[in-house]
């Protein structure tokens, strides 16, 4: 038997897990392209930043930031925080939780249904594996004496299933754990920038210069002793 006649007879549910697989596929390859912009490095345009802050001020570092148009998620944590600066470090660190809320949508986007596809899969191809164990059994009650080829059919049926089942979860088990792997780094470094961007903006307080205290004088208000008086008859 031929891989055509084997793919024939594995039966409708084939079907479905071929259809699952392209899903799997694509989402993959649709999730790694958006991992690949939004995971572009952007520690040279937050080193700028942090610079143009300290000389010229948020103002500054959010045109700066502007004028880059940088794609990653850090970049977009440190473009919110920045246009609140000049509210006060608390609603710049607001409008940063605010904007990696909206990042880790993005990052995570998929991963459950890639994840669902890999608890799916197997148990589709188990069903198709009962089927083809069924259809086997089925032809005993037909014939006393069943040929090979009237056993190969569910048989083969069943055992397609099963491999076909446990390749699509595989793929999808491999691709999801991949893609949360690159998103969690990606969330790590723009949550390392909502920490470090109050820093940036806390006022430096003055130094003052403590001087040294002139030792203390004590005054005392006791009254002198009288000379003992020269009698004038002396």
């Amino acid at each position: 038997m031929n891989p055509v006649d084997l793919l024939r007879a594995a039966g409708p549910l084939l079907w479905v897990l071929l259809a699952l697989s392209v899903y799997v596929v694509y989402l993959a390859a649709v999730r790694a392209q958006v991992m690949r912009r939004l995971g572009q490095d952007a520690s040279a345009l937050i080193e700028r930043a942090r610079a143009v802050t300290a000389e010229s001020g948020p103002a500054a570092a959010l045109a700066e930031v502007d004028r880059a148009a940088h794609p990653s998620s850090a970049a977009q944590v440190l473009r919110a925080g920045l246009h609140r600066a000049d509210r006060g470090v608390e609603a710049a660190t607001s409008a940063m939780q605010s904007a990696l809320l909206g990042e880790d949508a993005r990052l995570y986007a998929g991963l459950g249904a890639l994840g669902t596809a890999a608890q799916v899969a197997p148990l589709l191809g188990l069903l198709g594996t009962v089927i083809g164990m069924v259809r086997s059994f089925l032809v005993f009650s037909r014939t006393t004496a069943p040929t090979p080829e009237q056993l190969a059919q569910g048989i083969s049926e069943a055992l397609v299933n099963t491999a076909a089942g446990l390749v699509v979860a595989i793929i999808a088990y491999v691709a999801r754990n991949a893609l949360r792997a690159r998103a969690d780094r990606i969330a790590t470094q723009a949550e390392q920038v909502r920490e470090d961007l109050p820093g940036w903006l806390s006022p430096r307080l003055p130094q003052v210069m403590v001087r040294p205290r002139p030792p203390e004088v004590a005054l005392s208000f006791d009254a002198a002793p009288h000379a003992p008086a020269h009698g004038a008859g002396t």
